[in-house]
């Protein structure tokens, strides 16, 4: 006779006991390898994703539409195989679209990966890693405290690449933010905008604000780029150039409506952190605010992963870097005299805190 007594714990499986195991009885079901597989599989993610934008893939699909391999091999110059293999590679990235042997581009790499679409990200992804070399020499950082070849070494040669590489992504994120924040409101607003790389934050607030105008501060190669993007958008007749370093440029005191941090307080580490934040309260007049974009972990550093992971992209390769989260910000920003503090988002992945300079 079947004893249909409920088993003492039901959720086990019969095949997992001692009988059967020779192990003590517990419910055995290891966890899954996928996150292991996922961090493998990331090197080579990266590197065809890489290899299809060298290769301008993307580009040569956008003026073909949907090809053979063939006509793909062909137009490229390269083997038949081995694009086939990297055409399927990015279909699994998720970039592309396949039927059968036709490839065409999707609605992700129409509007990020093709040259000319409207959110271009194709630049940004030779540079946003940093110098690859300083990868795999990761565990030497951590265990000497600095990488072997920091960028800090040679600035302008990394920086250069990657505020054209950022430009588009960060204005988007700039111009989106008047949304939430209104800085079009204030149309004779004036800006000051250090270590401002392409000047994005610079240029949209411009644009929002006909009789604005604004100071422009990072290094003389770098500000080239600002320079060149402002006049291409029709705004460099209303900027001043502040070449030198950020922490030790004059600027006047009280005198601005927004001053804009964008970017630039994770490579600081802390202490040089809260020194542009202080520089950023003198410069301000009573009502002004202040603009910090950055990558803000949350106070447990695991609800936002992409934060988490720039921030080992910052210790890979600079000095001070790290990424801090926005409980940190705001006690530096409180610490300064700011109050208001607002945290927005404007586009995925791109956050800045809104803090405000009191009228008394």
């Amino acid at each position: 006779m079947n004893d249909r007594r409920d088993a003492p714990y039901p959720q086990l499986k019969k095949t997992h006991t001692m009988a059967h195991t020779g192990r003590p009885w517990t419910d055995f079901k290891p966890p899954a390898a996928a996150p292991v597989w996922a961090a493998i599989e990331g090197f080579g993610r990266y590197y065809v994703l890489r290899a299809a934008l060298e290769l301008d893939l993307f580009d040569t699909l956008g003026e073909l539409g949907p090809s053979s391999v063939e006509t793909v091999a062909t137009r490229l110059s390269v083997s038949a195989p081995h694009v086939r293999a990297l055409l399927d590679s990015v279909v699994a990235l998720g970039f592309l679209d396949q039927c059968d042997d036709t490839y065409e581009l999707n609605d992700t790499a129409k509007r990020y990966l093709v040259s000319d679409g409207p959110a271009c990200m194709a630049d940004l992804v030779a540079v946003a890693p940093g110098p690859l070399d300083n990868w795999s020499r990761l565990a030497d950082t951590v265990r000497h405290g600095r990488p072997a070849t920091p960028i800090e070494d040679d600035p302008d040669s990394f920086y250069e690449p990657l505020v054209e590489g950022t430009f588009t992504t960060m204005l988007r994120c700039a111009t989106r933010a008047d949304m939430r924040i209104r800085y079009s409101a204030t149309p004779a607003a004036r800006i000051l905008d250090l270590g401002a790389g392409g000047a994005p934050w610079a240029i949209a607030i411009l644009t929002a604000c006909p009789l604005g105008s604004a100071v422009i501060n990072d290094s003389p190669r770098v500000l080239q780029v600002a320079r060149r993007k402002a006049t291409e958008l029709g705004v460099g007749e209303r900027c001043e150039w502040r070449p030198g370093d950020y922490h030790q440029i004059e600027i006047e005191p009280a005198i601005y409506d927004l001053v804009v941090l964008g970017h630039v307080c994770r490579a600081e580490g802390a202490d040089g952190a809260t020194r542009l934040i202080g520089r950023a309260h003198a410069a301000l007049r009573p009502g002004g605010r202040v603009i910090v974009a950055d990558y803000f972990c949350d106070p447990e550093h695991k609800l936002n992963p992409h934060a988490v992971l720039m921030g080992a992209t910052m210790m890979a390769s600079t000095l001070h870097g790290f990424t801090y989260t926005t409980d940190d910000f705001a006690g530096w920003m409180r610490a300064a005299g700011f109050d208001d503090l607002r945290l927005i988002e404007p586009i995925g992945f791109q956050q800045c805190i809104v803090g405000s300079k009191p009228t008394h």
